[in-house]
């Protein structure tokens, strides 16, 4: 009974890699084919939680087509990341609403957060496989 434990820990494991390698490819891609611009930040959104407040920021830049677009920040924190007025360095898609924020985090924090929850399912439970077959 428990190997099945251990083998659902490797196919959660091998999932969440799949899903990560999915959103590195993206972010790649993304890099290569998209455009590079400066985001202003015009607005502070304030969100409340139990006890305690974070801000999420509001971006405004001016795409190829001299259209001017904003959007909200997916990301929220206490104290705010970004100070109104600051400029900021995006990428976006030229043919869609994907948009990143050019930094580490920006652009690959789905990848960080799922590996870090797929390598120690993926060493335990494969960790074990390789134990009991041995």
């Amino acid at each position: 009974m428990i190997e099945y434990l251990y083998i659902g820990m490797l196919c959660v494991a091998t999932l969440l890699l799949f899903f990560a390698f999915k959103h590195y490819n993206a972010t790649k891609t993304l890099q290569l084919d998209g455009v590079r611009t400066k985001a202003t930040v015009v607005d502070l959104i304030e969100i409340r939680g139990d006890d305690s407040y974070t801000y999420k920021p509001v971006f405004e830049y001016t795409n190829r087509n001299n259209a001017v677009v904003r959007f909200n920040s997916s990301v929220s924190s206490s104290p705010p990341a970004y100070k109104v007025g600051e400029s900021v360095m995006i990428i976006y898609e030229k043919h869609g609403d994907e948009r990143k924020i050019v930094s580490f985090w920006g652009l690959y924090r789905w990848t960080i957060i799922l590996m870090c929850i797929a390598v120690p399912l993926l060493i335990i439970g494969g960790g074990y496989m390789l134990y009991s077959k041995g």
